[in-house]
């Protein structure tokens, strides 16, 4: 393990290296920057997001379907530079639920899982991983992989109780209970909300047992209420912001559902979706978010949850999208300079390290069982993780994914 975690960080530090070629004289003032048009950062931020394993509870790795089809038809179309790409974000751990909106929930959620099974089988990939477990929250960067957790925002395809643990058996870790609008378990927030119904309660509780996480990010007020009162185990806003910041934004959170989360142990991820940031829509208007939380509830209860991939731009148009225009914001480097900004505020270097993973770690260490397969120590791979990626893959023509990742 040493060795590998030695090579993680040396790659990192190798990357990091070309700070000095932009930075000049801001070194003296511990400032950089990691490209030459990037924004200024504290070497601080730098070094404790390349020292974080840092978890983006809502993190895209692409808005365009297509690419992410081929990717997961084809897994050798995912190539080092996509790699490379991700990697420089800073983010080690992604989780891109979207909701499928397919014409029959069931077969469209088996679909997307069997997709994410070719990119992600255990073992095979040079690059990606599938978090199954939180020791795999660590396992994973630690090989030098990115790791990626499948799971929806939407229980349509939850027919009955017993496809709670058909799912979690094909490797679904999280799922929001409703997406805006209404369904068997409950209400969206953009219908009338009349709380969690007798099978979402049900839905819920067999949640709890097999270790699946619950997340409201989308539910309505009293159905977020209820789950959370129903819940034994933390219950997540994966993506989402705080209403009292952006006032009359049904999909932002109030303070009572705040409260409520953190004292059930959970976490709330801070998207930068431009409407749900409110006021000027810039850095300061998000960061205003963590505060209002830390504030709130506890830094403890803060997290990422950007809902959003690295470009934010529009798949149809090809340009990009207003919907993630936060003014001060480069996409690519959220995280740094969302820790940079939090420093920079007051915050402790241990509360930034915990918006950055270490909060959702915790919260999903208390959800997720532990891991049936052998202990950590005995499942370091033989081999360098960077090898040529592999060459199996499919090429049949599939439908277009249609699923939503914003908003």
């Amino acid at each position: 393990m040493p060795d590998l975690v030695t090579r993680r960080r040396l790659l990192r530090a190798a990357g990091a290296a070309a700070v000095s070629t932009f930075a000049g004289p801001l070194l003296g003032f511990g400032r950089c920057r990691l490209e030459a048009e990037g924004p200024v950062l504290s070497v601080r931020a730098v070094d404790l997001v390349h020292e974080s394993t840092v978890v983006d509870m809502l993190g895209l790795l692409t808005m365009d379907w297509p690419r992410l089809r081929r990717w997961q038809s084809t897994p050798r179309e995912f190539t080092e530079g996509d790699y490379r790409g991700l990697e420089r974000s800073g983010i080690d751990v992604f989780h891109p639920a979207v909701e499928p909106e397919a014409e029959d929930p069931v077969e469209g959620a088996l679909r997307w899982i069997e997709r994410w099974g070719r990119l992600l089988s255990r073992g095979e990939g040079c690059y990606l991983d599938r978090v199954e477990s939180a020791a795999d929250l660590l396992r994973i960067p630690a090989q030098g992989k990115l790791g990626v957790i499948v799971g929806f925002q939407n229980s349509t395809h939850f027919r009955a109780p017993a496809d709670v643990e058909r799912f979690f058996r094909l490797g679904q870790r999280v799922s929001q209970l409703t997406y805006n609008d209404r369904n068997r378990l409950g209400a969206g927030c953009r219908v009338e909300d009349r709380g969690l119904t007798a099978f979402g309660r049900e839905i819920v509780s067999e949640m709890n047992r097999v270790g699946m996480a619950v997340d409201i990010s989308h539910c309505g007020e009293r159905t977020s209420r209820d789950a959370i009162a129903l819940s034994r185990r933390p219950v997540l806003v994966t993506h989402s912001n705080c209403r009292a910041l952006a006032p009359g934004q049904p999909r932002c959170k109030s303070d009572e559902i705040l409260r409520l989360v953190a004292a059930g142990g959970g976490v709330i991820g801070l998207t930068v979706v431009r409407a749900f940031v409110g006021g000027r829509g810039d850095l300061a208007r998000l960061l205003d978010h963590f505060d209002h939380v830390a504030g709130l509830v506890g830094p403890e209860h803060a997290g990422l949850g950007s809902d959003v991939d690295l470009e934010g731009v529009n798949a149809a148009t090809g340009l990009p999208s207003s919907s993630y225009r936060i003014d001060g914001l480069s996409l690519s480097r959220r995280v740094f300079q969302i820790a940079d900004g939090l420093l920079g505020r007051g915050w402790t270097e241990s509360d930034v390290a915990g918006v950055l993973g270490g909060n959702f770690l915790r919260a999903l260490s208390a959800i997720w069982p532990e891991p049936r397969w052998p202990p950590l120590s005995e499942r370091w791979p033989r081999r360098d993780p960077f090898c040529p990626a592999p060459g199996e893959g499919t090429s049949g023509v599939e439908e277009e994914p249609s699923g939503q990742g914003a908003m």
